[in-house]
């Protein structure tokens, strides 16, 4: 296997790899960005065609590059693909697609971080593949019975993908409440899952993009933070509750003519049931569940109890070097989302430039 030396090893082009790739550009030490998809962009690229992000552009560009056009405007998935991979152009960023890391340990000082076919060894490594990896399913799904189409949230492109007869789409978070939207056009429509609350303003209105969203991404940079007893609320509710329901108000869902119903629990004669009992008789079950952060590729002792990396702002205290950017709530509210997501690339950066100033040697 080919082996190569280098200072940072970036796992994943997405936003958050391809801003710590901003500030390792301007610290002039050597790096590699690592990327299993074909194209820069493909995490936005291939989701539903509808798509939109929740927020005007003049909040999504990446470090020392904002977001082309209109700040007012909102960009679609697309839109957002095209801009990052021109990022990459722009900064002449060394990203390396397809290429997935298969697994990552420490031999000594050295970090090694393997894919097919070679061998990165690197001082530091900056984890940013992202916040949602592997899609989750739940184990019902495989008791349907065969003819019904399933899809994850992931692969549900456009309505066309689905059979004539009704759509279930269970979890009624923005992405389920998104695609019920699209499909009760054509599909008697259910949609499964609790009501968790929603953002009680139109986010398209010009009020909105002007001035509340001003408001709301201060909030989540600035106050939700884990350093503030409000912060450390809001992220312990996130993380057990889930997220608010953004553009889709449930007003707007039942106007459209989708049926709410509780969570989906079981399946009796290949049907989906409900947690009331009924049992729905459609053709369709579009799984928006959600995804699983797997880390398991990861050969180090940094998880705590429940799965999940101990840091502090992202670096992993235990092992000197590494790093992760986009986490949830790795600082503050928007630390995985575009408005949030450069400032604690730029810590991370910085963090690690002061361990190679501090005499720690680094790959030649």
């Amino acid at each position: 296997m080919q082996t190569e030396r280098i200072d940072t090893v970036v796992i994943g082009a997405g936003q958050a790899g391809l801003s710590a790739g901003y500030y390792l550009q301007k610290s002039g030490k050597s790096f590699v960005v690592l990327d299993a998809n074909p194209r820069v962009g493909d995490a936005w690229r291939n989701r539903y065609d509808s798509l939109k992000l929740f927020t005007p552009a003049r909040y999504v560009g990446l470090p020392g590059g904002r977001f082309p056009g209109k700040g007012d405007g909102t960009p679609t998935k697309d839109q957002m693909a095209d801009y990052m991979e021109s990022y990459v152009a722009r900064f002449a960023l060394p990203v390396e697609l397809n290429t997935r890391v298969e697994r990552m340990w420490r031999e000594g000082e050295t970090y090694v971080v393997a894919t097919a076919s070679r061998r990165y060894e690197a001082a530091n490594v900056i984890v940013a593949s992202g916040a949602h990896r592997e899609p989750r399913m739940p184990a019902i799904a495989g008791e349907l019975d065969p003819s019904i189409v399933q899809l994850h949230s992931s692969e549900y492109l456009r309505p066309s993908q689905l059979r004539d007869g009704g759509v279930l789409v269970v979890g009624a978070g923005n992405s389920g409440a998104d695609i019920a939207m699209e499909v009760v056009r054509t599909h008697p429509t259910w949609l499964s899952g609790p009501d968790r609350g929603h953002v009680p303003v139109d986010i398209d209105a010009w009020l909105a993009r002007h001035l509340i969203v001003r408001i709301i991404v201060f909030l989540g940079r600035h106050v939700l933070t884990v350093r503030t007893p409000m912060g450390r609320k809001a992220r312990d509710k996130a993380a057990s509750q889930g997220d608010l329901l953004v553009r889709v108000k449930p007003k707007q869902l039942l106007a459209a003519g989708i049926e709410r119903g509780p969570k989906t629990t079981g399946v009796r004669d290949g049907k989906p049931v409900l947690e009331d009992g009924r049992v729905l008789d459609v053709t369709n079950v579009i799984w928006s569940t959600g995804y699983r952060h797997d880390l398991s590729w990861i050969d180090l002792p940094i998880f705590g109890e429940d799965g999940k990396p101990i840091h502090e702002r992202g670096v992993v205290t235990a092992e000197p070097g590494l790093a992760f950017v986009g986490l949830p709530f790795q600082f503050a509210a928007a630390s995985d989302v575009l408005p949030g997501v450069g400032r604690d690339a730029r810590y991370v950066v910085q963090q690690l430039g002061k361990r190679a100033r501090n005499g720690v040697a680094v790959a030649a």
